[in-house]
This record gives structure tokens, sequence and C-alpha cells, in this order.
């Protein structure tokens, strides 16, 4: 699990918001890819998944007043989600920073 400082206020909703709308786009063209992102979110957490490649959850966000805490639910070892976190956590830190 990675925790993430809010050093500017973002709500879970705001930042389900800026997933949706910004994050494909930002992956897209760090990967060179057009990958298809789910999302889902429910109070305070928001579940991301990469249905064309790995099936089920890989990603919870846990989003609080304070932080934002990142947990990899990758279990299948046939894909390594390093390179996908590693970008959601550069989003994560631009959004937040």
């Amino acid at each position: 699990m990675t925790t993430i400082q809010n050093v500017k206020p973002l709500s879970a909703e705001k930042l389900f918001g800026l997933l949706k709308t910004e994050f494909g786009n930002y992956i897209d063209a760090k990967l060179g890819t057009n990958l298809t992102i789910d999302y889902a979110h429910v109070y305070d957490v928001i579940n991301i998944s990469f249905p064309e490649i790995i099936e089920g959850t890989v990603f919870t966000l846990i989003v609080t007043d304070l932080s934002i805490e990142l947990s990899n639910n990758s279990e299948n070892a046939e894909y390594n989600t390093d390179l996908l976190e590693a970008h959601l956590l550069e989003f994560l830190n631009e959004q937040c920073s």
C-alpha cells in the first residue's frame, strides 16, 4: 500500500471525476496505448480496472481529507502492474500537489 499526502484538498468525488476525464489520456500518452479503464466509486473508495488486460479490480484508492491510499490488488503474476502503478502514482501526485 502506498500513501500520498493531499497537499491541496481533493475529495473522492473530485478525484473520481479527474480519473474518468484525464487519467485515460494521461496513461495512453505515457504508454502509447489506448487502454480501456473502468472505474467504480462508492463513498471514499475508488476501484480501477483494466478489463482488456487484467481481470478484476487492479487498484483501490481510499481517499481521505489528508491522504490517498493506493493498493495494488493484482494477484495475477502473468501481468506486471508496476508500470501501471507508477503512472497512476505520478498522476495522483500531480493532482494532489
